[in-house]
């Protein structure tokens, strides 16, 4: 099969579910006629009609407590909101109704919902619009939360989000939707939430990252690799239910960790690993966990600083080779 971008890949996978299940429907701000912000709903519109994409007002709180509501009476929506910045308008919906409301209803009711949303930073979209949320929701019990790195895992990971009785946050990344790879040729393609991937083993250093910045860690392993050294990328793709299994074995075998993110590191998904991985690999781990994210200021627009406050390639490479140096490598 030929590449597809990770938008087609997404749209790919909305396509076959809304065929697939009647219940399922889509809603969000210009997804119907203007084809959404970033072109994921092309043609949707057309093929579904207006009654299963669904446009709305410039309302966050109020769709997604509508979507909240019709996930409650058995539909399976799938929102888009325009970009992870524009979630915090509907918090109060997504962290103290759709987490909590299976648990505040003793299991009797679900809220089979899925809400789409782009993060990241880098395109000079100032401080409001250039923010990586993830780990905020990811430490809210009653969500769960994926970020795939790869088209395969964004077609696979979405078809299982639309199909769990839960409410799932679906976090991409801007620089990710030009990104090109193969889907499945073979299958339903549905890929499991709460495991993690190695699209890269090694034996020197273990690196772990999610969404774009997986792309990022597979550059630098390949400029590790010119010097000999041999890095195993772990891609978390789930930050909750996170797969800290997958993470021990990695450290196991290396002995190092480093984690990448482009979010924040204080409160991050680094921290979280830390403190896990200092208890399950305590004395398997010849240096602290190592991190590296975002400068701790919001983002900038001019670009000189917007480049400075990235975790860029420079680095994560130069934490990991401080790492190496620190164990005697």
């Amino acid at each position: 099969m030929a590449d597809v971008t990770y938008r087609e890949a997404l749209r790919q996978a909305l396509d076959e579910e809304l065929d697939r299940d009647p219940d399922v429907f889509l809603m969000g701000e210009e997804i119907g006629r203007f084809e959404g912000s970033y072109k994921v709903t092309a043609g949707l519109w057309a093929k579904y009609g207006a009654e299963r994409v669904r446009e709305t007002p410039i309302s966050e709180e109020g769709f997604v407590g509508a979507g909240i509501g019709a996930a409650m009476m058995g539909l399976r929506p799938v929102i888009e909101i325009m970009t992870i910045n524009f979630i915090l308008v509907a918090m109060d919906q997504v962290v103290n109704h759709a987490a909590k409301i299976r648990y505040m209803f003793g299991g009797k009711v679900g809220v089979p919902l899925v809400i789409r949303t782009p993060g990241g930073a880098g395109a000079q979209l100032t401080a409001q619009h250039s923010q990586s949320l993830e780990a905020w929701f990811a430490g809210c019990p009653g969500l769960k939360v994926v970020a795939p790195a790869t088209p395969a895992d964004a077609y696979g990971m979405l078809k299982t989000a639309i199909r769990d009785d839960d409410p799932v946050l679906f976090c991409e990344n801007l620089v990710l939707y030009n990104l090109t790879g193969p889907l499945p040729e073979d299958g339903d393609g549905a890929i499991p939430i709460g495991r993690a991937a190695i699209p890269r083993e090694g034996t020197d250093l273990t690196l772990v990252a999610h969404s774009y910045t997986v792309q990022r860690a597979l550059r630098v392993a390949d400029r590790l690799s010119q010097d000999g050294i041999s890095v195993e990328v772990v891609d978390l793709r789930s930050l909750r239910p996170l797969d800290v299994d997958t993470v021990a074995e990695s450290v196991r075998k290396t002995n190092r960790v480093l984690v990448a993110e482009e979010g924040w590191s204080t409160y991050g998904v680094g921290a979280e690993l830390a403190a896990r991985l200092q208890r399950v690999c305590f004395d398997d781990l010849d240096a602290p966990v190592e991190r590296v994210g975002q400068a701790e200021v919001p983002m900038p627009y001019a670009k000189p600083l917007e480049l400075a406050a990235l975790p860029l390639e420079s680095k994560i490479e130069a934490a990991a080779r401080s790492l190496l140096a620190e164990c005697g490598l």
